[in-house]
């Protein structure tokens, strides 16, 4: 998957229409959907592709994961009212030139009816359309843990990415949440969920590594969630993904944070320049997004700062030995 080429006019002609019909933006979950729309259905999907085309010679696989479970159900609303900003930053300001994004959700396998939903790595309007068959269960198990689990058990081994088999460039996985995951992903729920016939259950941090070699991971916690502001949720996730854990103080700056996390990482820009371009395209959240990535910003200064100049040995100089 990933061909077209995105286009703001046609987001924005859709939402005129539903504007004036009252349609929702989230038809599927709103008209009283239960279950997984089959598009967005892991059971029996043996890959989700991001595979280079005419269109896009030089994809780049970004997948964003959020919970929709309590009070994080209006995470998905955010973002696809703000998917222009997202595609606007990333292709407009050059982050990134062939971006294919994924978008999926998460829930708990342990009581809901859809613990995983995962749309497919597109890069036109496609997954406008894939947000809007998202399941918003609004379940969760009321344990402080949900099934992230089973999404890193996804993307790591039913994802299959050219931006690394062909570059080796890792792609990019964000996921949003306010809770913890489970210490490993079992057996019986890969069977159930996903399918197949794993070997046993993966422990989480054998899970993350695997993960890690395929995706730049990182674990967005915004403001406002029901355990945003718990220290166990802090140290679980940063024991897990250190530097790569983000606290985001205005959900409404999740894509500008996304696309500037994606900026930074693939070295098009500096935090003053993102947050430049950020004024340049009218967007308030600035401020946010500075807090969020400041220590992102400081953790990849201070790596540029400790590699220093290169070495040139430990004898005489070049002007003696010459």
């Amino acid at each position: 998957m990933g061909s077209g080429t995105w286009s703001t006019d046609v987001y924005d002609a859709a939402r005129s229409y539903r504007a004036s019909t009252g349609a929702s933006a989230f038809a599927y979950s709103d008209g009283g959907a239960t279950t997984a729309h089959p598009d967005l259905d892991p059971h029996g999907v043996v890959l989700r592709e991001s595979r280079d085309s005419d269109d896009h010679p030089e994809s780049l696989a970004i997948a964003v994961l959020f919970d929709v479970t309590g009070s994080m159900r209006t995470v998905p609303r955010t973002l696809q009212a703000k998917l222009p900003d997202l595609l606007g930053l990333l292709l407009r300001k050059g982050y990134v030139e062939h971006p294919h994004i994924m978008f999926g959700a998460v829930g708990d396998a342990t009581c809901d009816r859809a613990p995983l939903q995962v749309g497919q790595f597109e890069a036109d309007n496609r997954m406008d359309d894939d947000l809007g068959k998202i399941l918003l269960e609004g379940g969760g198990g009321g344990q402080m843990t949900e099934s992230y689990e089973l999404a890193m058990y996804f993307m790591a081994r039913h994802t299959a990415i050219d931006c690394l088999e062909k570059r080796g460039r890792k792609g990019y996985l964000f996921m949003i949440g306010d809770e913890l995951a489970y210490p490993a992903v079992k057996r019986r729920e890969i069977a159930k969920v996903i399918g197949g016939e794993p070997r046993g259950d993966v422990p989480i941090e054998e899970l993350v590594r695997e993960l890690q070699r395929k995706y730049e991971v990182y674990f967005i916690i915004p403001e406002g969630a029901y355990h945003a502001r718990s220290r166990k949720l802090a140290d679980f996730w940063r024991g897990l993904l250190g530097q790569h854990v983000l606290f985001l103080d205005d959900l409404d700056a999740v894509c500008e944070t996304i696309a500037l996390t994606i900026g930074l990482s693939e070295e098009a820009i500096d935090l003053d320049e993102g947050l430049e371009h950020l004024d340049e395209f009218g967007s308030g959240a600035g401020p946010s997004v500075s807090r969020a990535l400041a220590p992102l910003d400081a953790s990849r200064s201070s790596l540029a700062v400790s590699a220093g100049p290169p070495d040139l040995g430990s004898g005489p100089s070049a002007t003696t030995r010459l």
